[in-house]
């Protein structure tokens, strides 16, 4: 019979291109104290390198205080192409508790109940710690997709709800229709992810031709729409404290910010050294050139 565990550890363990898996080499070089590196997002799905890589790195030590994680971006020359990274960095202990709603934070594991690919581990023990803290942010969710969705349906309208509700309590802009645009890639893999983390998580169900049902007491869904009230109220604060953070400690912010400049509007901004110095005073500055250009010449370099 499976169980929830074989399906994390057959995801976890998918295979990856090797750039990726060189990255996440020379990512867990840089510390010794690194215990892990995740792969996730689109080109995981894709399992092509255009665009940005993303990565979190997980290391030892006491779960933070304050605010996490770190974000930086790099870039690699690999394979005779320029690979573009971005990093996020965490405890491991911060992690595993996130992961599993112990803190009022929804990014850890609305994230990593998609599909994610550990691409380094220090060793099994680690391994293991990483597998079930990946479980449990899709026990996580699932337990907030019983509460949020319909009394009654498939396994897609639960994890339909369940995103509109996430990204609606986070500052994101996400077009219209994204939870499908996820749920499409291996609409297979949810279907199949749902009800194996409910049983996981001691939550029954009744399954009809495929339209599910959970069996929650009023007084366990009560408590579930209180525990997601007070993370929906905390979510956009959270996000704007991040933001903030990010502002003064996003190592290769300026970097970042021209590539994706040029990516989304085509305008090359040189990457000067006041504003690889300077990235927040320098951005009303290059929005400014970039929004001249495009409007007299069209893409060139300002």
């Amino acid at each position: 019979m499976i169980t929830l565990g074989d399906v994390v550890r057959r995801q976890l363990h998918v295979p990856t291109i090797a750039a990726v898996r060189d990255v996440a080499t020379i990512l867990a070089g840089d510390a010794p104290e690194t215990a892990a590196v995740l792969f996730y997002g689109s080109n995981l799905r894709t399992g092509e390198t255009e665009g940005v890589l993303d990565f979190y790195v997980l290391t030892a030590g006491p779960p933070e205080r304050g605010l996490w994680p770190t974000v930086s971006y790099r870039e690699f020359d690999l394979h005779g192409e320029t690979l573009r990274a971005k990093i996020a960095t965490m405890r491991m202990a911060t992690f595993a508790k996130a992961a599993a709603a112990q803190t009022l934070d929804t990014t850890i594991w609305t994230r990593f109940v998609q599909p994610s690919a550990l691409v380094w581990v220090r060793d099994p023990a680690t391994a293991t710690k990483v597998a079930v803290a990946i479980g449990d942010a899709a026990k996580s969710a699932a337990r907030f997709a019983a509460a949020l969705g319909p009394e009654t349906g498939t396994a897609d309208d639960y994890w339909r709800a369940l995103f509109r509700q996430t990204y609606a309590a986070e500052l994101r802009v996400e077009r219209k229709g994204r939870e499908g645009q996820i749920l499409g890639f291996d609409p297979g893999r949810y279907a199949e992810l749902l009800p194996l983390a409910w049983t996981a998580d001691g939550i029954a169900y009744r399954d009809e031709a495929g339209m599910l049902k959970p069996d929650l007491s009023p007084a366990r869904r009560n408590a579930l729409l209180r525990a997601w009230g007070r993370r929906r109220r905390a979510g956009k604060p959270l996000n704007v404290a991040r933001l903030v953070r990010a502002a003064f400690t996003f190592e290769g912010a300026a970097r970042y910010g021209v590539w994706k400049v040029e990516r989304h509007t085509g305008v090359a901004v040189p990457l000067t050294p006041w504003r690889e110095k300077h990235p927040i005073l320098a951005a009303p500055g290059v929005f400014w050139r970039v929004w001249r250009a495009r409007a007299q010449t069209g893409p060139k370099t300002v």
